[in-house]
């Protein structure tokens, strides 16, 4: 089942080709990589040879932003109540990835059709806290938002604020997000939901190495020690390349579906329509447990 995040305002795929993209993000184009992007661009118009910002890849790693035209440092879009920064950062990416618009609006309904008033979610990985803010504004009693870069947290934090979330239960944590995990098992915490979005590599605060094929299986595991005897969801999300969707759906099949039976998976592809040609451009993919 595939999920496509259509209901943007302030953001808009616009056109892609030749390995990039084009965007708006509110009232700034910016021109971005984007490999999976393998067909040639149909008509370099205007925008594509202006944006207000092109960021070019180094053949050695890296890149560097090309600024065209004047703009902010920083600036705020919104998708339904949710507000949050956007701001170019060293490599490529703006703190925001607006695909996952697909997996908030799913969070947001299961949380608000529960109608309960005790769930406590857990964001692992959670970089600048999309899904952390989507719960929290869709009635989630308390939601812990773990990634192991201050920065992200900082960056997270400051969308709480622009959200209005800030009278929410909201915990921020810098930590390896496995050894948080173990820890909550020895304090006896338990979650209704989880969400992970686990790198395909990375470091943790102590220099903690994490490889996806590794690590996440044993994550999951550690995870199903703190889940609720009655969940609501578990979802992850991946960006790996070369992980089809099923693979999430083989690993929930072989953890979480095991032990709890009163639920099914959905897995798929997140994707952002195109506006220029009507398709839809593959962002990644999910997987999820679902209460039934």
């Amino acid at each position: 089942m595939n999920q496509v995040a259509k209901y943007w305002e302030d953001y808009e795929c616009i056109d892609t080709g030749n390995k990039e993209k084009l965007e708006r993000w509110k009232d700034v184009i910016l021109r971005r990589p984007d490999p999976q992007v393998i067909w040639p661009i149909q008509d370099e118009n205007a925008l594509w040879k202006q944006p207000h910002a092109h960021y070019h890849r180094s053949r050695s790693g890296g890149g560097h932003w090309e600024f065209k035209k004047k703009f902010k440092e920083s600036w705020t879009i919104q998708y339904k109540e949710l507000r949050f920064k956007v701001s170019p950062t060293g490599f490529k990416h703006t703190g925001l990835f607006p695909e996952q618009a697909a997996n908030w609006d799913f969070m947001m309904e299961k949380i608000r059709k529960s109608q309960r008033k005790d769930l406590r979610v857990l964001n692992l990985f959670a970089y600048t806290g999309g899904a952390t803010m989507a719960c929290a504004c869709a009635g989630a009693d308390e939601v812990v938002h773990v990634d192991a870069s201050k920065g992200m947290v900082a960056w997270a934090k400051e969308n709480m604020e622009l959200s209005n979330l800030s009278d929410k239960k909201i915990r921020f944590i810098v930590d390896d997000v496995l050894k948080f995990v173990q820890r909550e098992k020895r304090r006896g915490r338990t979650y209704h939901a989880i969400i992970m979005d686990p790198p395909s590599y990375g470091r943790g605060p102590n220099k903690e190495v994490w490889k996806i094929e590794e690590q996440l299986y044993p994550l999951i595991q550690a995870c199903l020690e703190i889940l609720d005897d009655d969940p609501l969801f578990f979802l992850i999300n991946s960006y790996t390349t070369g992980f089809p969707p099923t693979v999430l759906f083989n690993l929930l099949n072989a953890t979480v579906a095991t032990k709890h039976q009163n639920g099914y998976i959905e897995a798929g592809e997140i994707g952002l329509p195109i506006t220029r040609t009507n398709t839809v451009l593959p962002c990644g993919i999910y997987g999820r447990w679902v209460k039934k």
